[in-house]
C-alpha cells in the first residue's frame, strides 16, 4: 500500500509543477508519515545513502563532461564543424540532413549535451533547409533525433549515471553502447537517403559555387578539434590509461586548450562553461537526493520485495520481464526525464535482474536506448522544447511530433536488435 501511495503523490506533484527533486522526495515524506511502521525515523538512514552516494568517485565525471560540452558548445567549434560538413555533403539529395546527422554523432562522441546540441543545429541549420525546400516535418525531426545522440555515444551523461546506479564499469558501458550507436546513426542516414529516393522534393541537393576542393578542406579542418579530443577522452578509456573521470577531467582541460588554439579562448567563456555546470550538476543531484528518499521508503516498506517476488513468482520468465521492464521506461519516458527514471525505477529492478540471473551490461544499455526515446517523446520530449523554442514559428508543433515518429521507431528498431542479439554489445567489451 505504501509503495502505491509513493507514486500517486509523486505523480500529483509532478502534474502540479512541483520541481522533480522536491515532487519525489515530498512523496516521500507523506507516504513515511501514512505508514504507521515506518514514520519519519525511517529518514535516520537518508544521510548515510546520500554520503555514500556522493562518494561515488565516477559521478564525478557527470560536471566534468558538461563542462567540457559547454566549452564546445560556445567556442564556434562545433558551429564551423556542422557549417563546413553541410557544405560537404549539400550537393547530394537529402545531404544537409546527412550531414546533420553525422555532427551529431560527432558532438554526441566529445560533447554530450542534447540540448546545446539541438539549439545550435535548430540556429545554424533549421532555416537553411528550410529555406531550400526541405520537408518542415524531415528537417525538425532529424534535428531532434540527431541531438539526442549524446544520451548513447559515449561519453554519455546517461551510460555515467546507469554504471554509477547498477554498479557496473563505466568503461564498458562506454564499449558496449559504440555499436549501437554506430547502428542508429546508420539506420538514420539510411531513411534519410530512403525518403530522398521516394520523394525527392522532401529533401532536395544544395548547390554551391565554391570549389569542392575548398570545401573537403574546411570541413577536415573542422574535425580535427573534436576528434582529437574523442581521440584523447574515448581512446584513454578504452585503452585503459585513465578511468571514466580522469579522461573526463583530461577532456575539460583539451577543450580548453582548443578554445586557445582556435582564438576562441575568454574568460567570459570560462564563467559562461562553469555557471551553467553548476546549475545542471546541482539539478542533477538535487533529484538524486529526492530519488533516494524515495527508494529508501519504497524498500524499507516492503514493496521492493513486493515487486521482486511478483516477477519471480509469478512470471518466473526474465524475457517477460525485460519485455514489460521496456515498455514501462518507453511509457515513463512520455511524462518524465531519465534522470528520474534511472533513480527510481532502476534501484527497484536491480534486485529482480539479480534473482533472474541477467547481465547488467546488457539489461544497462537496453535501458540506455529505451531512455534515449524519452528526448524525442511528446508532451514532454526535451529535444521537442528545445528544437521549438529556437526555431520560433519556423517550425509548427504538429510538424515537429509528426517528423520525429520514423526516428522514435528506428530506436525501438535498435532496441529490438539489441535485445535479441545480445552479443553486439560484448563486440568491443571483450
Amino acid at each position: 500500500m505504501t509503495g502505491i501511495i509513493l507514486f500517486i503523490a509523486a505523480f500529483i506533484l509532478l502534474m502540479l509543477g512541483i520541481p522533480v527533486a522536491f515532487a519525489f522526495g515530498g512523496s516521500a515524506i507523506f507516504a513515511a508519515l501514512m505508514d504507521p511502521d515506518l514514520g519519519l525515523e525511517v529518514f535516520g538512514l537518508l544521510p548515510y545513502r546520500i554520503y555514500g552516494i556522493m562518494q561515488n568517485f565516477t559521478l564525478m565525471a557527470v560536471p566534468l563532461f558538461i563542462f567540457m560540452g559547454f566549452i564546445l558548445e560556445k567556442s564556434k567549434i562545433a558551429e564551423n564543424m556542422l557549417e563546413s560538413i553541410g557544405k560537404l555533403f549539400g550537393p547530394i539529395r537529402g545531404g544537409l540532413a546527412i550531414a546533420i546527422v553525422i555532427v551529431g554523432a560527432i558532438l554526441a562522441a566529445s560533447t554530450g549535451i542534447v540540448g546545446a546540441s539541438v539549439v545550435m543545429m535548430t540556429i545554424i541549420s533549421l532555416p537553411v533547409m528550410l529555406k531550400y525546400g526541405y520537408s518542415p516535418r524531415l528537417a525538425s525531426g532529424v534535428i531532434a533525433a540527431s541531438g539526442t545522440l549524446g544520451q548513447l555515444i559515449p561519453p554519455s551523461i546517461v551510460l555515467i549515471i546507469l554504471g554509477a546506479v547498477m554498479n557496473i564499469s563505466v568503461g564498458d558501458l562506454f564499449k558496449a553502447a559504440i555499436v549501437p550507436g554506430f547502428i542508429i546513426v546508420g539506420l538514420y542516414i539510411l531513411y534519410i537517403l530512403i525518403v530522398a529516393f521516394i520523394k525527392p522534393e522532401t529533401a532536395p541537393p544544395i548547390e554551391t559555387k565554391e570549389p569542392y576542393s575548398k570545401i573537403l578542406k574546411e570541413a577536415a579542418k573542422s574535425l580535427i578539434a573534436p576528434f582529437v579530443l574523442i581521440v584523447i577522452v574515448l581512446g584513454s578509456i578504452f585503452a585503459g590509461f585513465a578511468t571514466p573521470t580522469e579522461s573526463a577531467a583530461i577532456g575539460a582541460l583539451g577543450a580548453i586548450i582548443l578554445t586557445v588554439f582556435y582564438k576562441t579562448f575568454s574568460f567570459e567563456l570560462l564563467r559562461y562553461a562553469s555557471v551553467e555546470t553548476v546549475k545542471i550538476t546541482a539539478m542533477i543531484f538535487m533529484i538524486l537526493i529526492g530519488a533516494t528518499a524515495f527508494s529508501l521508503v519504497f524498500n524499507e516498506s516492503g514493496a521492493g520485495d513486493i515487486v521482486t517476488e511478483f516477477f519471480t513468482d509469478s512470471i518466473q520468465n526474465q524475457y517477460v520481464f525485460i519485455a514489460i521492464t521496456m515498455i514501462l521506461i518507453f511509457i515513463l519516458g512520455f511524462f518524465i526525464d531519465f534522470i528520474e527514471i534511472t533513480f527510481i525505477v532502476i534501484p527497484i529492478l536491480l534486485p529482480i535482474v539479480e534473482e533472474f540471473g541477467i547481465d547488467p551490461l546488457w539489461f544497462a544499455l537496453l535501458i540506455a536506448i529505451n531512455l534515449q526515446t524519452s528526448f524525442l517523446t511528446p508532451p514532454f520530449g526535451f529535444s521537442l522544447f528545445y528544437l521549438k523554442g529556437a526555431a520560433g514559428d519556423l517550425i509548427k508543433t504538429s510538424d515537429l511530433y509528426k517528423g520525429i515518429i520514423p526516428f522514435i521507431l528506428i530506436q525501438i528498431l535498435v532496441l529490438l536488435i539489441v535485445m535479441f542479439y545480445p552479443k553486439l554489445v560484448y563486440i568491443l567489451v571483450n
